[in-house]
């Protein structure tokens, strides 16, 4: 052998050696707007893959809350009344007058209701959870947060599969997905589909019928035009529609015995998967969107357009009384709602090149968004039926232009400068008629109403980055978040109703750390933060028409700081660890008493709804290579929570104990010819809990999750 061989030898073998090193691969993210890495960007974010996702049966936002710990959700009989949290700060409630607090995106387009976003996770590449305001570059709705949701890109070679999943409880999950180049060098596409469905986990005893299921449909494609070298087109289209036969809460403790009466034969717990209603309670719902993204390589520099559309139609139907018996103690309550929505928005970003002493990005963004809702109550009696009608509907636009620059001062330290301007206007019309001429339970009088109000708004960040070393980066950021003014528009909006809430504003600092170790095996990432809210926008109970509701108001000023973790171990090739912790203390400040209030209003120093002091989530994934090219996966995970009060007013009967969730799955698989399958068992320790409790008159209800009980599923997948 000559020495060149030799050397050549010695190189190969070096390769391969590298190749078979363990270690992490690196994630990419977009929180700046740019594709930058995980461990380079001074933000806390948390990436979970859309693959595993899928894998784990983990299919909506809700189910997002279990794997990190910095996210809740708040669930409820209708996704029109649902609700994200992140650091403990978001916003309850169903006016369309109101802006939520975490900004949900979806490819690069703000979804504008905080129900759009409880839509199927469709052909998801990644989610990224970016925690604390970004108001610079996501701007509306983004005071707490955002959830990033990045949806997969077509591929250059012709892909297919198809996905079939089946669960305990007559549960069935149909995936298919194809894609690939359908004009080589120009032009490439992908469609996903979606058929589901789910017979329920909650009997009804008065018609023997199984509710809290869903039968769900759906598609989204995407075509990737490349025209030249400089410019790529991408044009998204996405429909779904989904019939939930969600139980109206489902009874788990009785205050008063009439109650416990009428309630037979369901006995009350914190377990009762029973109901007895009289009128179904349901939800049809319709999403659907299409945006057209340009990418322009103008030299060095990038300019993006987002054109986009959305509509949101829902129909929702609920039974008040949660009874199947009238009587003069507890008449009949039956709702029905109708909603329609649609936005237009419109984004300009332009991205400086990369390597240069300041780098930046800025734009104009705009949102126009008109939603138009009439909900009907029927309240029975023993004698007659009293009925109210009201129509009403919000119009908002929000303009606004930002910017945020890095400036690189040295290899190590950077600067960061961000601000954005913003612009809201909202109106709102509000007509009820009444067969009453008097207030009757759930029933006011007629009344009608209009208003507007015009907003401006600064929001921004400013912070320092330090490298220690090449494997250790550190941040501070100051970051200012803004949100828009709002109006309580609901059903029994009352003249008490038609001032405008002022907007809410909060101030953030963060101090981060994020290292890799180990020769790329270990990550591991933290984060402290203190955040304070002003005008902060919240819900209130009150007493309206001899029925307690929710009433939102400007409640005053809260407090979230604490502290998280996020840790990733690739401990052998095989073997990969990863876990995060959060310690979340967001405690109201001073709270602004309502005029009327149903509850008391010594909350000060307590904390805020749907806010776990301390959550964490563990998982391990082990891969057994065999024989014949076969692939044994092994997988669990262990989330868990301290206990968690559910309601502002901090009602004793409405808190949530400490618990946790334990899932485990097995698969055999063969990726050389394309197929997977895998047994899947949930709530391994049947643990009961309600992810909502909350109070009716002489009574808590609670919601029922999917995982309320221990199931087993298969998945089988087959690509081609």
């Amino acid at each position: 052998m000559s020495a060149l061989q030799e050397v050549q030898a010695t190189s190969e073998a070096g390769s391969e050696a590298e190749s078979q090193t363990p270690r992490l691969q690196a994630v990419t993210v977009t929180a700046t707007r740019r594709e930058e890495t995980l461990q380079s960007v001074p933000v806390a974010v948390t990436v979970v893959d859309g693959e595993q996702l899928e894998r784990d049966n983990r299919n909506g936002v809700a189910a997002l809350a279990q794997q990190v710990p910095t996210l809740n959700f708040r669930t409820n009989a209708s996704n029109k009344d649902t609700a994200l949290f992140i650091r403990g700060v978001g916003t309850i409630s169903t006016s369309p007058g109101v802006e939520p607090t975490v900004a949900t995106v979806i490819d690069g387009v703000v979804y504008g209701r905080p129900g759009q976003a409880t839509l199927d996770l469709l052909d998801i590449d990644r989610v990224e959870v970016l925690r604390g305001p970004q108001g610079t570059l996501f701007g509306k709705n983004a005071s707490a947060g955002v959830l990033n949701i990045v949806t997969r890109n077509p591929e250059d070679g012709f892909h297919g599969y198809i996905d079939q999943g089946w669960y305990t409880g007559n549960e069935s999950r149909t995936r298919f997905g194809i894609g690939g180049t359908l004009i080589p060098g120009r032009l490439k596409g992908s469609l996903t589909t979606l058929v589901s469905s789910y017979d329920g986990n909650v009997d009804n005893k008065v018609n023997g019928q199984e509710v809290n299921g869903y039968n769900h449909r759906g598609a989204r494609g995407k075509l990737q035009y490349t025209p030249s070298d400089t410019l790529t087109v991408t044009l998204v289209a996405d429909y779904t529609t989904a019939h939930d036969d969600t139980a109206n809460g489902v009874i788990s403790q009785v205050l008063t015995p009439a109650f416990g009466t009428a309630l037979s034969p369901v006995s009350a717990s914190s377990h009762n998967q029973n109901i007895v209603s009289d009128y179904r309670s349901h939800v049809e719902d319709t999403n659907k969107g299409l945006s057209v993204q340009a990418d322009w390589s103008l030299g060095a520099y990038t300019l993006t357009s987002i054109t986009a559309w959305r509509g949101w139609d829902n129909t929702q139907w609920q039974d008040g009384d949660r009874l199947s018996t009238i009587s003069s103690a507890f008449p009949g309550t039956e709702d029905k709602g109708n909603l329609s929505y649609d936005q237009y928005s419109q984004e300009l970003r332009l991205a400086s090149p990369k390597g240069q002493f300041a780098e930046y990005v800025t734009g104009l963004y705009y949102m126009h968004a008109k939603d138009d809702e009439t909900y009907r109550r029927s309240l029975v009696t023993t004698s007659i039926t009293e009925r109210g009608v009201a129509d009403y509907g919000t119009t908002s636009d929000s303009v606004a232009a930002f910017g945020e620059t890095t400036l690189h001062f040295s290899s190590r330290l950077r600067g960061i400068v961000g601000l954005r301007f913003t612009h809201d206007y909202l109106s709102y019309d509000h007509r009820r008629v009444s067969t009453s001429a008097t207030t009757v339970s759930g029933i006011q009088p007629g009344t009608s109403s209009d208003g507007s109000v015009d907003e401006d708004g600064w929001s921004g960040r400013l912070g320092l980055q330090y490298d220690l070393t090449d494997q250790v980066m550190t941040y501070l950021t100051y970051s200012r978040g803004y949100k828009g003014p709002a109006y309580n528009v609901f059903f029994n909006m009352q003249p008490r109703d038609t001032d405008p809430l002022k907007p809410e504003t909060s101030n953030t600092w963060e101090l981060g750390i994020k290292a890799t170790a180990w020769n790329d095996r270990l990550t591991a990432n933290a984060a402290l933060f203190h955040s304070d809210y002003d005008n902060y926008q919240a819900n209130f109970y009150d007493t309206v028409a001899g029925q307690v509701v929710t009433r939102l108001i400007n409640a005053g000023s809260v407090t979230s700081q604490g502290a998280e973790l996020d840790l990733a171990l690739q401990a052998t090739r095989q073997l990969k660890l990863s876990a995060a912790l959060a310690y979340t203390h967001a405690r109201i400040d001073e709270f602004g008493c309502p005029a009327g209030a149903a509850a008391s209003c010594n909350v000060n120093g307590k904390p805020l709804p749907f806010s776990p002091d301390w959550k964490g989530y563990a998982r391990a994934d082990y891969s057994i290579p065999l024989d014949n090219g076969l692939d044994l996966e092994l997988g669990t995970d262990y989330s868990w929570q301290s206990e968690v009060q559910y309601d502002i007013s901090q009602n004793p009967n409405t808190k949530q104990g400490a618990y946790g969730i334990w899932n485990a799955s097995a698969a055999l698989a063969d990726y050389d010819s394309g197929w997977r399958v895998a047994l899947l068992a949930k709530n391994l320790a049947d643990k009961s809990y309600s992810p909502l409790l909350a109070s009716g008159t002489g009574y808590i209800y609670r919601a029922v999750p999917r995982d309320d009980r221990r199931y087993f599923g298969v998945q089988v997948r087959k690509d081609f």
